[in-house]
């Protein structure tokens, strides 16, 4: 049970990191534009950077942004990976049933 437990943490961190609209804005933009400067993020949302940081920061922590440091300036992008595997069969898998009264 704790690696299914483990797996459920994972799986909290990113659940709620997506359950901010500001932060959904975020990836929504980065989706679109691809990779970006954190200056131009901070631009297109009208937000100042301490605050925009702190969104960042939890989409990092939930591995569905990427961080790229170039000189002083930081650009983010989408993990398409990771939020690929968050909308894949494999995470549905984990509470489909399969029979009467049973999981996969």
């Amino acid at each position: 049970m704790t690696v299914i437990s483990g797996q459920f943490e994972q799986y909290e961190k990113k659940f709620k990191a997506l359950a901010d609209q500001k932060r959904l804005e975020i990836m929504y933009v980065l989706c679109q534009k691809g990779q970006t400067c954190v200056c131009d993020l901070t631009e297109a949302f009208g937000m100042t950077q301490s605050k925009l940081s702190y969104h960042l920061k939890i989409l990092l922590e939930a591995n569905l942004i990427t961080k790229e440091t170039k000189g002083t300036w930081s650009y983010y992008d989408l993990n398409d990976i990771e939020v690929n595997h968050l909308l894949s069969e494999e995470l549905c898998c984990v509470f489909r049933k399969t029979g009467k009264g049973s999981c996969c």
